[in-house]
């Protein structure tokens, strides 16, 4: 079987896009220049929204099985707590997943890379990419493995390699933007502590640190600020034995094994373009930012996932080749709000000023705790932080709004007493759900048709009574209508939708 997708990169963006593929049977390669998967990596956080792609591709219980869900935040002025913030389904009734999920992003690769496996699928370890060249109906590159030179042909090419990017730097993009001048550790530690599932932000004189358990008892993942008084030893390589009594004095922790350390500077830049004709790039090769939030690993998978049913329904067939210019049109539009949401956040919790001040040592530990008491504050808390608040009503692959449902919109999430409307969302695959009593039958749209009964929980998701939508594989609303077929006849029409 003939690959149709080249996927460099295999960290999770380039990996979900695989699975994606793989989850359609579209035949994929996947490189990667270094020997193996990564020991070394900072993202720790999964949200909502990835878990409920995940379900959809018959791998969430793998992740959760490996990761810790978060009970609770803990604010600490230096090493006094100032406020305790229950998390625990803090999303209840808005997803199927209504927590935060820990989970190191090296043990995240390596769970994706089983599962690929067993799907027949194995990345290509010390492989690089050096040339490629865009035909009409192909990308003819060239790979290099362990100095073996080979010319190899595929449909698309799609650059999931990170920041420096080597298929972003041969298209030409811009990376638009800059780095932060303050110098970020990471560690893996184990400490005397009985914390054992929840984030603490411990902010201090001169910076914060962020602290992540991990599945291990006693083990737990800090992330911070180097010091401008260590700085200097940067040079030199700074070693985790130059921080610690830094960490001992601020964090009052009992630190008795390290396991790794590293340093590494913050970048917020977006490249001007995603795609160019048969090539496309996604997640840190695309736009990268302060890990404010724990939204960039989710952020790239997003990525993936919007481009992997789009790739697949061209490469099958099933949906005209005008939909693949929607990814750039979707995901751009996300990744410039959150460059600038993450680097106002940033600035926030390193800024000089009085006014950043007063926010981290009065807003961030005492008032944000407070106000998080109120319902309407958590869930709408819930909605920016797992994602699930992404929409594309302004694509060209949106249609209609009925009530508070606008094509674009995730679809909002009902549990019925038999199962859930997201049930069904495991084919990956377009379909059509109706709400209510109505009458819907097409003999022109070859796509299943679901009826709901309408009730209190479905007006309560948002649903009017006699809401039609055309949900597009990935979730999200393509059209929403009432009653009538016509606006769905003519979108699968347009656009040639098939499953």
């Amino acid at each position: 079987m003939i690959n149709q997708v080249l996927i460099v990169g295999a960290g999770p963006t380039g990996l979900a896009l695989a699975l994606g593929l793989t989850k359609q049977n579209i035949p994929c390669k996947i490189i990667d220049k270094n020997k193996g998967p990564g020991e070394e990596s900072r993202a720790m956080v999964v949200q909502a929204r990835i878990l409920e792609f995940y379900e959809q591709l018959g791998i969430a219980e793998n992740v959760i099985d490996k990761g810790m869900k978060m009970k609770h935040l803990q604010f600490f002025k230096s090493v006094k707590r100032k406020a305790k913030l229950n998390v625990e389904n803090m999303g209840e009734g808005q997803s199927p997943f209504p927590y935060i999920l820990s989970l190191p992003q090296d043990e995240h690769e390596k769970i994706l890379i089983e599962l690929l496996a067993e799907n027949g699928v194995e990345v290509a370890w010390q492989t690089k990419l050096e040339s490629f060249t865009e035909g009409k109906n192909e990308v003819s590159t060239l790979l290099n493995k362990e100095g073996q030179k080979s010319n190899e042909v595929f449909q698309y090419v799609c650059g999931c390699d990170g920041a420096h990017s080597t298929v972003r730097k041969a298209l030409g993009f811009d990376f638009i933007g800059g780095s932060y001048d303050q110098l970020f550790y990471v560690a893996d530690v184990y400490c005397e502590s009985n914390e054992t599932n929840g984030f603490q932000m411990r902010l201090f004189d001169g910076g914060f640190c962020i602290i992540f358990p991990i599945r291990t008892t006693g083990s737990f993942r800090l992330i911070g600020i180097v010091p401008e008084l260590l700085k200097e030893k940067e040079k030199d390589g700074l070693q985790f034995s130059d921080i610690a009594p830094y960490l001992q004095e601020k964090l009052s922790l009992v630190i008795t094994k390290v396991n790794w350390f590293s340093t590494y500077k913050v970048h917020h830049r977006m490249s001007e373009h995603f795609r160019k004709g048969r090539i496309f790039i996604a997640g840190d090769a695309g736009h990268v930012h302060s890990p404010a939030g724990g939204q960039g690993m989710n952020t790239g998978i997003g990525d993936a996932i919007n481009l992997s049913w789009k790739l697949g329904a061209v490469i099958d067939g099933r949906m005209d080749l005008r939909v693949l210019d929607s990814y750039e049109e979707e995901r751009m539009a996300f990744a410039k709000t959150l460059v600038s949401t993450t680097d106002r956040l940033f600035s926030i919790m390193v800024g000089k000023g009085r006014g950043n001040q007063m926010i981290r040592s009065i807003v961030l530990p005492t008032l944000i705790p407070k106000l998080t008491r109120f319902a309407t504050v958590r869930k709408m808390l819930f909605k920016v932080v797992s994602q699930i608040r992404i929409h594309y009503r302004d694509s060209i692959l949106s249609t209609g709004k009925v009530g508070k449902v606008a094509a674009g919109d995730r679809l909002p999430w009902v549990a019925f007493a038999t199962g859930t409307n997201y049930d069904l969302l495991q084919s990956f695959n377009w379909q059509i759900h109706v709400y209510g009593d109505v009458i819907f039958n097409t003999k022109s749209v070859d796509i299943p048709i679901t009826s709901f009964p309408y009730s209190k929980i479905v007006e309560k998701a948002g649903i009017k009574e006699g809401t039609v939508l055309l949900i597009r594989p990935d979730g999200h609303v393509a059209v929403a209508c009432e009653e009538g077929v016509d606006a769905i006849n003519a979108y699968v029409k347009k656009w040639h939708v098939r499953i």
